[in-house]
């Protein structure tokens, strides 16, 4: 089914990180797409610099979003707050799911895909289920067509680059991403439908806060609803699996 074109408004602060949730442990925020998470070398302004100015004390970092990938990022602001969620999301009691526009059209509309990703030289097992939720085709110059899906995801493992590397196993690669993905397929998805930035995000959030389970959604990033309205609003065909 092709997906539904509402128009898109959006409010966030000017130069602010949103914040969904705070207590008087843990700040859970929507992190835009290219803010890196942890500085470094060559890293300016990473989110672990930018939000403690934002709101006037340092906060420690739980879990880590790629700079590329947008969407939900829970921080802690002290270090018994961090070891404590860091726990918590290592013992599984935390779920995420995401979602991503893909280059292609998976074979099967629900699928897991396990294989192994090299994590610093090292093989390690990951494990990615997936759900196709729409998916269209467009013509694009001379003939050619770009055949794009909407997929939700959620992670049986947490490795580096881990959807990225498993999407592109199955040829359907996230949509702007040049790493693992199709270069020349972005260049043509970007001039023609504006796909500047990685089409991933991570979009919801479950986990305990304050003695029971809560769960915190955001709306598609702004660079991804609007190329999903570019995309899939724009006369595309309805694609079958």
């Amino acid at each position: 089914m092709v997906a539904k074109c509402p128009q898109i408004f959006y409010t966030f602060p000017m130069n602010q990180i949103p914040i969904l949730y705070e207590n008087s442990d843990i700040l859970i925020v929507n992190k835009q797409s290219g803010l890196a998470v942890q500085g470094g070398q060559g890293i300016l302004h990473p989110l672990d610099e930018v939000l403690p100015q934002q709101i006037g004390q340092k906060v420690y970092l739980v879990h880590r979003l790629d700079r590329d990938t947008a969407g939900i990022l829970l921080v802690a602001k002290s270090p018994k707050a961090a070891a404590e969620y860091t726990r918590i999301f290592a013992g599984k009691s935390a779920s995420k799911e995401y979602i991503a526009f893909s280059a292609g059209i998976p074979n099967k509309k629900n699928g897991t895909i396990s294989q192994n990703v090299s994590t610093k030289g090292i093989e390690k097992n990951a494990l990615t289920m997936y759900k196709v939720l729409d998916s269209a085709v467009q013509a694009g110059e001379d003939g050619e067509k770009f055949e794009v899906s909407k997929l939700a995801l959620t992670l049986g493992t947490g490795r580096m680059h881990q959807i990225r590397i498993h999407l592109a196993s199955i040829n359907a690669p996230v949509v702007g991403d040049d790493k693992h993905g199709n270069f020349s397929v972005n260049k043509k998805l970007k001039k023609m439908y504006g796909a500047k930035k990685l089409m991933l995000a991570a979009w919801r959030l479950t986990l305990p806060v304050e003695g029971k389970m809560q769960t915190f959604n955001i709306d598609l990033p702004e660079h991804m609803a609007n190329f999903e309205q570019r995309f899939f609003c724009a006369g595309a065909e309805n694609a079958e699996i």
